[in-house]
């Protein structure tokens, strides 16, 4: 059996500050587990904003706009497991993993949610104001990808706001740690449950949100 993969989505603009220290921290107890870590730094990306088409409630296919964001999207589904890392900025969720979200959810993963089932997890790095607001935004978009959420307890919240802060707050690392183990092994759960039954624990037949049927169910008048 082939080792589990984490793909973290790297959210900050900085690739060496306090996001990237924990997600060094990541990796070192991921490896102690025998799984992989792969970073996405939104920073490296060329990722376009947005377009003025206007056209997003009424596509039935993904994007057309061409840029980085569908090899992420490939590369998160071919994960065992997806983990959102972001800073508090300005009050709320960094502006890349913000652009992020609107540019890999409703350009293209709403159509056939292709991380469903994946085990999701969420870090939020920052300050001292805000965190949790940006830790239920990101946790919504977990859910919203029907993604297998694996908590900590307390929520996997990292206080820093110097370079290197993070790495002294023992207690944060140590939530990160919780859910970082939690998710191998739901991964570990969800493989064992496979291989014994055949099929996913969960259903994975769920309708497409923006094909024919389901805007014609929504333009349909209520009687």
């Amino acid at each position: 059996m082939s080792s589990p993969k984490i793909v973290a989505i790297h959210g900050s603009e900085r690739n060496h500050g306090n996001t990237a220290d924990v997600l060094e921290f990541v990796g070192k107890v991921l490896a102690a587990r025998g799984a992989e870590l792969e970073v996405v730094r939104l920073g490296d990306l060329r990722m376009s904003p947005c377009g003025p088409c206007g056209d997003c409630n009424s596509r039935t296919v993904p994007c057309a706009l061409q840029d980085d964001i569908p090899k992420v999207v490939e590369q998160m589904a071919s994960a065992d497991g997806i983990l959102y890392t972001a800073p508090v900025h300005g009050f709320g969720t960094g502006a890349l993993m913000q652009a992020f979200i609107e540019r890999s959810g409703v350009g293209f993963m709403r159509f056939d949610r292709p991380l469903t089932n994946k085990v999701g997890g969420v870090i939020v790095i920052g300050r001292r104001y805000s965190h949790a607001e940006v830790y239920n935004h990101l946790v919504t978009n977990v859910l919203l990808n029907r993604m297998v959420l694996v908590g900590s307890g307390f929520p996997a919240i990292v206080y820093g706001n110097q370079p290197g802060d993070v790495l002294h707050d023992d207690e944060g690392l140590q939530m990160v740690e919780r859910m970082v183990n939690r998710m191998v092994d739901m991964i570990h759960v969800l493989r064992e449950h496979r291989e014994l039954t055949g099929r996913d624990g969960l259903d994975t037949e769920l309708a497409n949100e923006r094909d024919d049927k389901w805007f014609a169910a929504r333009q349909s008048p209520i009687g």
